[in-house]
């Protein structure tokens, strides 16, 4: 295990959040962070029960203040210890629901998580992982969990598509800033149901074919890949779908 850096991930709970925290836990400590600590909890004992680290912190990316005191805390915990990985798998504002009828709540919900939140979570991991670049085993690098949404505004999904839309617009820019630094930016499409605690009463996705759902393994083996690639052929964008998912 490479003992100076880390992997933090945020949206760390169950499904995708874990599996990435588990894959990237076989090559560095992790630190998972969510709003509550029944998200991560599970997911850092099954890791360090795996003989790996994890270690769980309570952050919220809409608020400034939360997330520069988690940062505080992982300075503590991992001491010289830089950042080689940054996950943003948090999401906000699904609502499926006629126009006229979404509560503006929900749109607020989608603006905080998918555009302030991603904000404020790239701000303060970009020096962080520039600062890495001539070290890092691997190119430093800001993976950004987008979907469907990202790029089809589908009917009664308008807040989900707000907020998804410009996430996606948000990291494309970072990309191309910092991509000539040696900071790997990649946003990933998920488009389809994935697998987790939250879907496992799914069971007529895609008519219930086997492996109808997303594996969130396959998931984070494709962003472990992404973390991985030579600065040569850095992907921007990935599009991951299930073989029998319409598109």
């Amino acid at each position: 295990m490479a003992s100076k850096f880390y992997a933090v991930i945020i949206g760390a709970g169950g499904g995708t959040g874990g599996a990435v925290a588990a894959r990237f836990a076989k090559a560095y400590p992790v630190v998972l962070l969510a709003r509550t600590p029944a998200t991560y909890e599970s997911s850092v004992k099954a890791i360090n029960d795996a003989g790996g680290k994890a270690i769980g912190i309570n952050a919220d990316a809409g608020d400034r203040a939360s997330l520069d005191a988690a940062f505080e805390a992982i300075a503590k915990e991992l001491p010289d210890h830089k950042l080689a990985a940054a996950i943003y798998n948090a999401s906000g504002g699904l609502q499926q629901r006629p126009f006229v009828e979404v509560d503006p709540q929900v749109l607020e919900g989608s603006i905080d998580v998918n555009i302030r939140g991603f904000f404020n979570f790239a701000q303060k991991t970009l020096p962080l992982l520039e600062d890495a670049v001539s070290t890092s085993p691997n190119p430093p690098s800001l993976i950004v969990t987008g979907a469907t949404a990202s790029v089809k505004g589908s009917a009664k999904f308008a807040t989900f598509a707000a907020g998804k839309w410009a996430k996606r617009a948000l990291a494309q820019s970072i990309a191309r800033e910092y991509g000539p630094k040696g900071v790997h930016v990649a946003h990933a499409i998920i488009d389809g149901v994935i697998t987790g605690p939250r879907t496992e009463a799914y069971t007529s996705v895609n008519g219930g074919a086997p492996d109808g759902k997303i594996s969130a393994d396959s998931i984070a083996e494709t962003y472990w890949s992404l973390h991985t690639q030579h600065r040569s052929g850095f992907t921007w964008e990935v599009d991951i779908r299930p073989y029998v998912e319409k598109w």
